[in-house]
C-alpha cells in the first residue's frame, strides 16, 4: 500500500484510487475479475489489490461466493 508521504504524491497513493473502485461498486456487484476488466485502464493491478485490501479491512465491502458486494447497499 502507497501512501501519501514526501516521495509519494496523494495522487499516487492508494488512497485516491479508492473512489474509483467505490464509484463501480456501487453500482452493482462484481466478480473480482470482471471489475478489474472495468478499471484496469484506470488503475495497476497492484493499486487495485491494494485499494480492495484496505476497502475490505475497513468494512466497506465484503466478499460472497467470488462477488465483491458494497456493505452500505446490504439489505439484510
Amino acid at each position: 500500500m502507497k501512501l501519501p508521504n514526501k516521495v509519494t504524491s496523494f495522487k499516487d497513493s492508494t488512497l485516491a484510487k479508492f473512489p474509483i473502485v467505490l464509484g463501480e461498486i456501487k453500482k452493482k456487484d462484481y466478480p473480482v475479475a470482471i471489475l478489474y476488466k472495468e478499471l484496469e485502464d484506470k488503475i495497476t493491478l497492484q493499486d487495485f489489490i491494494d485499494v480492495l485490501d484496505c476497502l475490505f479491512a475497513l468494512g466497506q465491502i465484503t466478499l460472497r461466493k467470488e462477488i465483491i458486494h458494497y456493505v452500505k447497499r446490504d439489505t439484510f
